[in-house]
């Protein structure tokens, strides 16, 4: 199945699961999964989170952050993936001074 991210209008979230700032997405849903393009502005976090029953994974495209995954940071640059496995938390903050793009992926499990 085809996904344009092209064709899919940007929704603004202010302060994302308690983070701050805006997360920008488009996102498409396939029941209790889902993509997205998510575009946070510099500043911006998503709040810390557990996923209860879903995994989730990151591919940064653009930008520079760091994700706290499990009480530890990681970067977050261009080529780099970031996995967070069912019962596991983590949130991401855009440290960098430009917008920080990302593929992510929600799987129901």
């Amino acid at each position: 199945m085809l996904i344009n991210f092209s064709n899919i209008d940007e929704a603004v979230n202010h302060c994302f699961k308690g983070g701050e700032k805006d997360t920008c997405m488009k996102k498409a849903e396939f029941g209790d999964s889902r993509v997205m393009r998510i575009r946070l502005v510099p500043g911006a976090s998503i709040g810390l989170h557990t996923h209860e029953d879903n995994c989730e994974v990151f591919y940064f495209l653009s930008g520079h952050g760091k994700c706290l995954y499990d009480g530890q940071w990681e970067p977050a640059e261009p080529g780099t993936a970031h996995y967070c496995p069912k019962g596991h938390s983590h949130s991401l903050v855009n440290s960098g001074d430009e917008d920080l793009v990302l593929f992510a992926a929600v799987i129901a499990q």
